[in-house]
């Protein structure tokens, strides 16, 4: 029986689940290919870390160059994360002639269009399943799936750190670094969870997103990105009390043929599926023109769960392999409506608002008359609590409102003498 064999760069959490699989799943996926995946060789710089499968040791390599110069690995696996030297690993693998598999949504979001047009001039692919929502078959499913269709917004929650950690806090009524701690003691994040929690790792992901479904490359400096960090229990508790969870989305919309790319807190209906989203789950919610409104959900880390995504792409490699087909990863098609994207001073959308006012006279009043110098209109305020002499919260909901003229209000509000702590705003999207 014929054998595809596989060079994997990187023995790490999913790099050893997908050995896991294919040692484990070996006999199931030949009888579904008809060739037996093989592992030739692993390129792991710690080898002596103990895995939780048995590899033959005759096998490793600390140089990258023993898989990327040995002409009977058909498939390079590409799981160690990080640009560099992960670049220059996938595009020598393409120069010489093999076919990539990576998770690496970092590097696609910032090297993608460089990559994809070096595997196409090569005839070989980029497939990179595992590098948004892990297991969920999302990239499959806008390549494939929903090929024929046009699509007008992205709405996802894609980065599981940040959805346990704001899950925790509304469940459980916690303060931001409580649910941060334990989602480190439960290996959910990092010990510099700075990646996962300001956004950076769902701007990545949106990206590679935005791609697919609008056929065009945004680089990093114009997705508009905010965190979680400063979302109060304060902020989760007046969410509800109003309807609303409060969820970190990643956002491609097409409005007025411009495209707004953002990720930020965003306040979601209760009755919308997206704000039951919980733990470390991630959902992609997708408009289409003709299948409509789909969601995709699934756990959005996890050794198997981003091992089954690898995997999956070796499978579908293997199977152009054995019919000699080259499907180019380059190929997707730029959404001719969209004529540009939208700055961000140019966003619009309704606001919760969160300022922290001394108890006295006057200063809603104070309030409001800045916000209406800035023609930015108030739906309903309340002040939560009456504490003389003490800064209390009160909290607007605002009409739509230009992000410039709010952001510019703020600035002149937050230097008043009587607002003792920076301004929370959080958008209120129209799912």
């Amino acid at each position: 029986m014929k054998s595809i064999n596989i060079g994997l760069i990187g023995f790490g959490t999913v790099g050893s689940g997908v050995v896991k699989i294919l040692s484990e799943k070996k006999s199931f996926l030949m009888q579904k290919v008809s060739v037996d995946i093989k592992i030739k060789r692993i390129c792991d710089k710690q080898m002596q870390i103990k895995r939780d499968v048995r590899v033959d040791r005759s096998i490793f390599t600390h140089d990258a160059k023993d898989i990327l110069n040995d002409p009977q690995i058909d498939i390079v696996v590409e799981l160690i994360g990080g640009r560099h030297p992960a670049k220059e690993y996938i595009s020598e693998a393409l120069r010489r002639g093999k076919h990539v598999v990576t998770a690496n949504k970092a590097l696609l979001a910032e090297d993608g269009q460089e990559l994809f047009a070096l595997a196409n001039d090569r005839s070989k692919n980029i497939y990179f399943e595992a590098s948004v929502g892990a297991g969920i078959p999302i990239i499959k499913s806008l390549r494939e799936g929903l090929v024929a269709n046009r699509f007008s917004k992205i709405f996802g929650i894609l980065n599981g750190t940040s959805n346990f950690i704001l899950s925790k806090m509304s469940k459980d009524c916690c303060d931001f670094s409580k649910a941060l701690k334990e989602a480190q003691l439960k290996g959910f994040a990092e010990r510099d969870p700075s990646l996962d929690v300001e956004g950076i790792d769902s701007a990545h992901k949106l990206i590679l997103l935005t791609y697919l479904c609008f056929g065009r490359f945004v680089k990093m400096e114009d997705v508009f990105i905010e965190g979680i960090s400063r979302i109060s229990l304060l902020d989760i508790s007046y969410a509800k009390e109003l309807g609303f969870q409060i969820k970190l989305l990643g956002i491609a919309n097409k409005k007025d043929r411009e495209l707004e790319v953002r990720v930020h807190p965003t306040l979601i209906p209760h009755e919308h599926l997206l704000s039951s989203v919980d733990g470390v789950f991630n959902a992609i919610y997708i408009s289409s023109d003709l299948a409509g409104d789909l969601i995709f959900y699934g756990p959005g880390a996890g050794q198997l769960s981003a091992a089954s995504a690898v995997v999956a792409d070796l499978v579908d490699l293997t199977r152009d392999i054995q019919a000699g087909l080259f499907r180019s990863t380059f190929n997707i098609v730029l959404d001719k409506t969209v004529q540009g994207l939208r700055r961000h001073d140019n966003f619009k959308s309704r606001y919760y608002i969160r300022f922290m006012g001394m108890d006295k006279p006057g200063v809603l009043a104070r309030i409001s008359g800045i916000l209406a110098k800035f023609n930015i209109s108030i739906a309903s305020v309340s002040q939560k609590e009456r504490r003389r002499a003490q800064a209390v919260p009160i909290v607007m909901v605002i009409h739509e409102a230009r992000e410039k003229d709010l952001r510019s209000a703020l600035e002149l509000i937050d230097k008043m003498d009587v607002i003792k702590e920076k301004t929370v705003a959080i958008r209120m999207e129209e799912l």
